[in-house]
């Protein structure tokens, strides 16, 4: 199985595509990237879940990004209880080298959705973690499906407690930050003036939410004027 969707990956290739995604992603080898499309990964993913996707999971390794991502995808459209996914999911996150495979892992498991007290518990290790895409993981996933109400307060009060130099989780925190902004600008105001993010972060989240269509002129105004000066 693993043959036949390498090459059916290898047919899909798209070089100038390939050479965009190399551009996109510097942490990993252009010679580790085929070229394939997201829309094409995708319908092929769906067509695996369709299947004996648990013999695909067995079978198939990494050796090219977008077979990551195929992995990445099956798992979020297959069929299967909770307990069961999110054991492949567990076996799915060490794989995880770059930001692509991150956030497109993140954004398939929309089991998530309704099985949040569960899925919270299990991204705890992650956010603790002290290993950047691990962290990145628990942070994507938090600005996916819990930027709600019940867990907002819990969700700010992590990315204050997670210290790591890396430059995807500084990344990941800002853009989440953002995102609860979006959601629920008082709440978060109050956490960008009485927060400990570093200085990098907040100034990333500032811009971030300023970059926002869904925030007013005179709200970004007001926002330039919080950036820590360095």
């Amino acid at each position: 199985m693993q043959q036949a969707i390498r090459q059916q990956l290898a047919e899909l290739a798209d070089e100038p595509y390939r050479r965009f995604m190399s551009s996109l992603i510097p942490n990993i080898g252009t010679d580790t990237i085929i070229g394939v499309r997201l829309p094409a990964l995708r319908k092929l993913a769906k067509a695996i879940a369709r299947d004996d996707w648990r013999a695909y999971l067995r079978q198939t390794d990494s050796r090219y990004f977008e077979e990551t991502m195929l992995q990445g995808m099956v798992i979020g459209y297959a069929k299967a209880d909770l307990e069961e996914i999110l054991r492949h999911t567990a076996d799915f996150v060490p794989r995880i080298d770059n930001w692509a495979v991150c956030d497109s892992f993140c954004n398939g498991l929309k089991i998530a959705k309704d099985h949040k007290r569960r899925v919270w518990d299990f991204l705890q290790p992650y956010l603790a973690s002290d290993r950047e895409y691990e962290i990145r993981f628990g942070v994507v996933m938090l600005l996916s499906y819990f930027v709600d109400d019940e867990h907002l307060d819990r969700v700010l009060q992590w990315f204050d407690r997670i210290r790591h130099d890396g430059y995807y989780v500084k990344m990941a925190v800002a853009w989440a930050v953002s995102v609860c902004y979006v959601h629920h600008p008082e709440r978060t105001m109050a956490y960008l003036r009485d927060n400990r993010l570093d200085d990098f972060t907040y100034n990333k989240a500032i811009q971030k939410i300023i970059e926002s269509l869904r925030v007013d002129p005179e709200t970004k105004a007001m926002l330039r004027g919080m950036k820590r000066r360095r």
